[in-house]
C-alpha cells in the first residue's frame, strides 16, 4: 500500500506512541498523528480522526497500554471502550489486552501487538475469500470506508477487490459519497485511486439508478457491529442501499472479522446506535448548509437485516446465516 499504516505503535511500553493518520483532513491532507496520553487517544476516537470497526480495535489495544501505564485501571479502560458504542471491535480491543495485561504495559503492548498481527492476517484471508465473488468485468459498489483506513490491514469490504485487482481481475467499483461525513468521497475513492483501482465516485441518491442501469453486479460492505443472527450495523445508508441491492436483484454481502460479531446480541434490534453531533448535517466543513435553527436526526448507523444480505465474508470464509450461531461458538 502507498499510504503508511492506519494504525500503529512506534517505541515500547514505557515511552512509545500510538500513531495514525488523521482521517478528518483526508484527502487533502496526509498528516500522521502521535499520541502519547490517554485523552487524546479518546477524541481521535470520538472525532473520527481513526475509525472503521477493526481499527478501532487496534486502536482501543494500544489506547489500553497508554491509559496502564499511566495508571488510570479499570475508569480509564472503561472511558476509552466507551467512546464509540456502537462498534463493538473497541470494546473488544480493550477487554483483551485488560485480561492479557492484568494491570502490567509490558503485558498490554504484547497483546495490543499481537491484535495488531491478527488484524492484517484476518483482512488478507477476507480479501482471498471474497476475491473469488469479483470477476472481469463486473462493477462491485461499496459504501462507507472499510478499507484499508478502517483495518490494520488491507480492509474489509475492499480487502476482496485489492486481491481481485492483484490477480489481475479489471473491474469497476462505484463508491457512495456516504453523507454525512463522506467517507466513500474522502477516504474509499481516495485509497482505491492511490492503489489503482478503477473507481467511480456517486453520491448516495444515486445508488438507485446505477443499479437500474445494470452497471453494479455486487455490493461488498463492511460492518461495525453483527448479531449472532446476522443482523449487521453499518454507516447509515448501508440499510438503503441493501434495500435497493434487494429489489434490483443484486448479491449483497458483508464482510467483516470475527470480532465484529457480537455473540452477545441475538438481534440488530439490540445493537447501540451512536447519535452524533447536529453539527455534522448543518454543515459541510466549515460551509453551513442548514440553519442552525433545523431539528436534526444524525445516527451513526443503521441495521440491515440478516434476510437483505446475501452472505457473510470472514477470514473463515463466506457464511450464510444459518451458519453464524456454530461458527461463533467455536
Amino acid at each position: 500500500m502507498a499510504l503508511p499504516r492506519t494504525v500503529d505503535w512506534q517505541g515500547d511500553a514505557a515511552t512509545g506512541r500510538l500513531v495514525i493518520i488523521e482521517q478528518t483532513l483526508l484527502p487533502s491532507e496526509l498528516k500522521l498523528l502521535e499520541l502519547s496520553e490517554l485523552e487524546p487517544v479518546i477524541d481521535a476516537i470520538e472525532r473520527l480522526a481513526v475509525r472503521g470497526a477493526p481499527a478501532l480495535g487496534v486502536a482501543g489495544a494500544y489506547g489500553a497500554v497508554i491509559a496502564l501505564r499511566a495508571g488510570l485501571g479499570d475508569a480509564g479502560l472503561e472511558k476509552l471502550a466507551s467512546a464509540r458504542p456502537t462498534a463493538v471491535n473497541l470494546r473488544w480491543g480493550v477487554e483483551r489486552v485488560r485480561r492479557a495485561a492484568k494491570g502490567d504495559p509490558e503485558r498490554a503492548l504484547a497483546e495490543a501487538k499481537a491484535i495488531d498481527a491478527e488484524d492484517v492476517r484476518t483482512c488478507r484471508a477476507i480479501g482471498e475469500h471474497g476475491a473469488a465473488l469479483i470477476q472481469a468485468g463486473m462493477g462491485v459498489l461499496t459504501h462507507c470506508n472499510a478499507g484499508a483506513l478502517a483495518t490494520a490491514g488491507m480492509g474489509t469490504a475492499l480487502a476482496p477487490m485489492y486481491v481481485a485487482h492483484e490477480h489481475g481481475r479489471k473491474f469497476r467499483v462505484f463508491a457512495d459519497e456516504t453523507r454525512p461525513l463522506l467517507q466513500g468521497a474522502r477516504l474509499t475513492s481516495f485509497e482505491l485511486a492511490e492503489n489503482g483501482l478503477d473507481v467511480t465516485l456517486i453520491t448516495d441518491s444515486m445508488a438507485a439508478v446505477v443499479m437500474r442501469d445494470g452497471k453494479v453486479d455486487l455490493v461488498i460492505t463492511g460492518a461495525d457491529r453483527i448479531a449472532r443472527n446476522g443482523d449487521a450495523a453499518n454507516n447509515i445508508g448501508t440499510y438503503g442501499v441493501a434495500t435497493l441491492a434487494k429489489a434490483h436483484g443484486v448479491p449483497f454481502y458483508v464482510a467483516a472479522p470475527k470480532s465484529t460479531f457480537d455473540p452477545e446480541l441475538a438481534a440488530g434490534a439490540q445493537i447501540p446506535i451512536e447519535e452524533r453531533n447536529a453539527r455534522e448535517l448543518r454543515y459541510i466543513g466549515t460551509v453551513r448548509t442548514a440553519p442552525d435553527r433545523v431539528k436534526v436526526y444524525n445516527p451513526a448507523f443503521d441495521v440491515t437485516p440478516a434476510g437483505l444480505i446475501s452472505g457473510w465474508i470472514t477470514e473463515d470464509g463466506i457464511l450464510k446465516a444459518h451458519e453464524i450461531a456454530d461458527w461463533l461458538a467455536r
